[in-house]
Order: C-alpha cells, then structure tokens, then sequence
C-alpha cells in the first residue's frame, strides 16, 4: 500500500497538461485514501499479533507495485498506469480475503471487503477520468489500453 501511495503521490506531484487541476486534484485524494489505510491495516496485523512494516528498506523488500522514476510520464499513461495497479491490488486482496475466509477470521475479511471497494472505486474513477480521451484516440487510430 505504501508504495501504490508514494508512486500516486509522485504522479500528483508531475501530472502535466490540459486537465492538469482535476488529475492533481484526483491524484492527491487517491493518495490520501491509500495512506489512510495503513494504519486500518497495520492496526489489524497487530491485533493478531503479526508485526508490522519498519522502514522504507522493509517497505522496498516486500513492495509488488512497480515505482515509476521517468522523467516525464503523460497524464494519461500515469493514470492508466494506476488504474492497472489497483486492479492488480484488487486482486491480491480478493485472495487474501479468501484466505481469511478460510481462516474464520472476520474481523479482516471485513477489512479487506472495504479495501476492495476502495481499490475498486479508485480504478474506475481512473479510468473514467480518461474514457472520452481514450475514445478520441482510438477515432484518431491510437491504441487504447482498455479498462
């Protein structure tokens, strides 16, 4: 989660372009969100007794989400780029939940149903934030990267 929030924080902080206000705006209350859950996270590791992460070298060990260090990324290419990110994040709490399921532990099965309704509402507004782009391009004959 911390690294989805740094790289949506880092395309907040470069986003560029005609619709610079609303992606920068949109950017920052995504990252906003994703931080918030850490510690709705880290609280629950600790209430079953895990530990928790202790620094960004640990973060960086255990990081799938990919960091993005290019100079210049379009608006649309980061946006698409998130978007795909909280699919994947999607997914990997579905199976989680599955696992906690299986578990009987129900206190973050419920968790990770408001993670991934979270994730999920964060990948359409991305993808709805480039739809009529998209469809232009597409009329241009560009390729589209789909929802």
């Amino acid at each position: 989660m911390f690294a989805l929030c740094i790289k949506t924080k880092n395309f907040h902080w470069h986003v560029s372009g005609p619709h610079f206000h609303d992606y920068h705006l949109l950017l920052d209350d995504q990252a906003d969100q994703i931080f918030a859950t850490t510690d709705a996270i880290a609280d629950r590791v600790r209430k079953i007794g895990g530990r928790t992460l202790r620094s960004i070298g640990h973060i960086a060990r255990l990081q799938r989400i990919l960091d993005n260090d290019a100079d210049y990324v379009t608006a649309l290419d980061m946006l698409a780029e998130l978007r795909e990110d909280n699919q994947r994040l999607t997914v990997r709490l579905r199976h989680t939940h599955a696992l906690c399921e299986e578990h009987g532990d129900i206190a973050t099965v419920s968790l990770l149903e408001q993670l991934v309704d979270e994730a999920e509402r964060r990948a359409w507004f991305l993808f709805e934030a480039t739809r009529r782009e998209r469809s232009w391009r597409m009329a241009a004959g560009t390729r589209d990267r789909g929802p």
